[in-house]
């Protein structure tokens, strides 16, 4: 009765028109950033340059070579690991019933680092396709690692359980890869998945990863009711209609995906999944609907804002952006840990 009083409430408290603006603000805000971190850099450039280069692009300046084949490409696959971390985190969050599910602290992106470590050592010249795949077949193998071992307990997959077997499983598969890392010398190739960067997308990763990401987000758009039911009990879910099983494994292969997408592009980058769900459901309300389009902005926003910090506070080095999000998600998870696992 509880679970449907809150779905009443859920009803209720859903404002179109108030939704419909920050989503606005959200896109302007992303739309402001993405030309900010175009121009700011080691060497910075004015917004008209930027103009230009998108409309009157000359391939005569290397001003414009370098905004149009380095910064735009590594900024938009900024905006797209950063949706797909959001994404794959808020679905996780509601179909679990676990505020503090994430991918990184559960395990999928320590997984597709472990493959694609994997893909170093063993297939050198894979194509940049294929390690896409192995990267999804990495978080799956995380994910049910995971919850293979969360669920051995009598009591069930708490949330604090479940991030226990994600930090005991993300440790082995980390061991595993820096022993692979160090038996086959790869370690170089590897340091830029470890420490989470964005400096080497070009134009051809883009082609093969955003329709993967367009693809994924209008399933979760599609499921995003059912995903409103799942959070509020499976008991309720089942109650409405709503075949759980065909929605929870539609939503773990989009979370295995996304997860895999993004790891494939910047590394095993945690807390953003965590971050941005919290901070929408605290803007939107509960209503997935409202939840997936607004942690696809929100997301992006926060990713792009990072690879801009990493890349201006110390010009010309860089800043790994895992570790500057993990200045903010590391006290934002021991919050929500203390409050005791409450949706924020």
């Amino acid at each position: 009765m509880n679970e449907l009083e809150d779905l009443k409430k859920i009803k209720e408290t859903v404002r179109p028109v108030r939704n419909v603006l920050i989503l606005a603000a959200g896109s302007f805000l992303l739309l402001l950033s993405l030309l900010l971190a175009v121009s700011l850099g080691a060497a910075d450039m004015p917004l008209k340059t930027v103009w230009q280069a998108i409309f009157q692009f000359d391939p005569d300046l290397q001003q414009h070579q370098i905004i149009r084949e380095i910064r735009f490409p590594r900024i938009l696959g900024a905006a797209i690991v950063g949706s797909c971390f959001a994404v794959s985190g808020a679905l996780m969050q509601g179909m679990t019933r676990n505020p503090l599910a994430d991918s990184g602290l559960l395990g999928l992106n320590a997984g597709a680092v472990f493959m694609l470590a994997c893909c170093f050592a063993f297939f050198p010249q894979l194509p940049y396709v294929y390690m896409i795949l192995f990267s999804f077949l990495g978080a799956a193998l995380g994910a049910g690692i995971v919850y293979g071992i969360g669920s051995l307990s009598k009591n069930g997959l708490t949330p604090i359980r479940l991030v226990l077997a994600g930090a005991a499983v993300s440790a082995l598969l980390g061991a595993l890869s820096e022993g692979i890392a160090l038996y086959y010398e790869i370690g170089q190739d590897l340091a830029f998945w470890y420490a989470g960067g964005i400096s080497g997308t070009s134009w051809g990763h883009l082609q093969i990863i955003t329709p993967w990401l367009l693809l994924a987000v209008i399933a979760a758009v599609i499921i995003s009711r059912s995903i409103t039911l799942l959070s509020l009990g499976e008991e309720v879910a089942v109650g409405l209609g709503t075949k759980t099983g065909r929605i929870k494994l539609t939503a773990a292969l989009i979370i295995v995906v996304l997860a895999g997408l993004a790891v494939s592009v910047v590394g095993a980058v945690s807390f953003v999944g965590l971050i941005v769900p919290h901070m929408v459901r605290w803007l939107f309300g509960y209503d997935y609907r409202w939840i997936i389009p607004g942690t696809v902005i929100y997301g992006a926003l926060l990713v792009v804002l990072a690879d801009l910090a990493a890349r201006i506070i110390s010009p010309p080095h860089e800043m790994p952006i895992g570790a500057l999000i993990a200045l903010l998600g590391v006290p934002f998870f021991l919050y929500l840990a203390r409050k005791g696992g409450g949706m924020a």
